[in-house]
């Protein structure tokens, strides 16, 4: 039987569906766009090191394919719990609720561990095989061990920050981001340049920020009066829980882990066409990119919670409206992108470098891969409210489609008769068809939506778990 618990978020089933995209949404925004700058502040304070500036912001894209395999494990736990708590409190069920927390700290705890114990066995192989050279191996190495020393450390505060937000505290979850972006910024100039540590202290202040945060959420979900807190056993396992969550959470994953098989190919393409500096100019791109997509992923933070809760309690109408306003929001940040990478390239990569050549290269390699760049909003948000809906299937299909099934073939054919330029010009074509297909199932979707009244039964659209 579920408990009563004041200060559960009902005002998801009755608050105007607008005014709630923008309350859990801003925070959701905010928060991603400083989880961007997080990263960004260690590329740009590595960027200016004198001397070795250039190839050290190579070897940090050269670590990128396993951080974000790191993180790919990361979401396999955390956004499947986030999705399966806010479906559990609009059904008002907290005692399974609870058990969710649980299993988060468990399943993140083990496979944090393991994960991190695995690249650092393996890790200067793993390094060269992913696009390391002689000459960016030793800063690669210096950084990426930091990083993996507090990778459960990571986990845990990314996943658990998640679980603040479903659970109706989002703009708790926004000030922890908040927090872990400005403590970046202070520490790291101290521990890269006054201490004279280089890449070493640029990973030192990011494991640092993230323990002092995850230090404050243990404290917070200690507290009895909170709607989803620590039960009498902090770490637990319910397999039924845990293999719905797991499986929700698959779809994510499995996007995080093709970016992870993406950026491998990337790099060693760059490499092969382009050398060292290739790959350091997408380091640059990248993260410029990464800032917009990072607005559209606190869109889909806001989206989510409103979304689940609305079709747990199947209210179907409130659902459709979210989806829709949420495309509409991501469509525009997107414009907005697109036109920073075309019009003005140059002004944006020299926040990163003031190396001649990587500036050029970066600048180039950014208006192409983002000619395309308005259609990725729709696509994300699409993929994302198939994952609320906890339609797996589809959410893993569209997972895959932009970045394995389509960019990885197009970065490898491309450059064998346009050079390097091949690379960068097969992300507009994979995000073209990647909207179109996605574009199809959406309208799919929405048509059987229209066929729906609220409180009926959601099986015309298939099962949640």
């Amino acid at each position: 039987m579920s408990e009563a618990v004041s200060g559960a978020p009902l005002e998801l089933g009755t608050k105007n569906i607008g005014a709630l995209l923008k309350q859990y949404a801003l925070p959701g925004i905010i928060a991603m766009t400083a989880t961007s700058l997080y990263n960004m502040v260690d590329s740009i304070y590595i960027g200016h090191i004198p001397e070795v500036g250039a190839y050290a912001l190579s070897a940090l894209g050269v670590c990128h394919p396993i951080m974000n395999l790191a993180s790919a494990l990361g979401t396999l736990v955390g956004v499947g719990a986030s999705t399966i708590m806010s479906v559990m409190l609009g059904q008002k069920n907290y005692r399974n609720a609870q058990k969710v927390l649980s299993n988060s700290i468990t399943l993140n705890l083990i496979l944090g561990s393991l994960f991190a114990i695995t690249v650092i066995m393996w890790q200067e192989p793993l390094l060269y095989f992913f696009g390391a050279s002689e000459v960016t191996m030793p800063f690669a190495k210096q950084y990426l061990t930091i990083i993996m020393l507090g990778n459960v450390i990571s986990h845990m505060y990314f996943g658990l920050n998640s679980i603040i937000r479903v659970s109706g505290n989002p703009k708790t979850a926004m000030g922890l981001t908040l927090f872990t972006v400005i403590a970046n910024a202070i520490l790291d100039p101290i521990f890269i340049f006054a201490l004279g540590m280089g890449v070493r202290g640029a990973a030192v202040a990011t494991v640092l920020c993230q323990m002092m945060a995850l230090s404050y959420i243990l404290w917070y979900f200690s507290r009895k009066d909170r709607v989803v807190h620590f039960g009498k056993r902090i770490l637990g396992i319910d397999w039924k829980i845990a293999r719905s969550s797991l499986a929700i959470g698959l779809g994510p994953f499995l996007m995080n882990s093709a970016a992870c098989i993406v950026n491998l190919f990337i790099n060693q393409q760059l490499r092969k066409y382009g050398g060292d500096l290739a790959i350091g100019a997408y380091g640059v791109a990248n993260r410029i990119s990464f800032f917009f997509l990072m607005i559209v992923m606190g869109l889909n933070q806001g989206m989510q919670p409103i979304a689940g809760y609305n079709y747990g309690a199947r209210q179907y109408s409130r659902v459709r409206k979210v989806y829709l306003l949420t495309a509409g929001w991501a469509t525009a940040v997107c414009v907005f992108g697109f036109i920073l990478s075309e019009f003005f390239p140059k002004t944006a990569v020299s926040i990163f470098t003031n190396d001649a050549t990587l500036l050029a290269l970066s600048a180039k390699g950014l208006q192409t891969m983002n000619i395309a760049f308005i259609l990725v909003g729709m696509q994300m948000v699409s993929t994302n409210f198939f994952q609320c809906l906890g339609m797996v299937n589809k959410s893993i299909f569209l997972s895959l489609t932009r970045q394995l099934l389509f960019l990885v073939p197009l970065v490898y054919l491309l450059p064998l008769w346009l050079d390097v330029r091949g690379v960068w010009y097969s992300f507009p074509i994979a995000d073209t068809i990647s909207f179109i297909i996605t574009g199809i199932l959406i309208i799919n979707l929405m048509r059987k939506f229209s066929k729906l009244k609220d409180g009926d039964d959601p099986a015309i659209l298939g099962s949640y778990i």
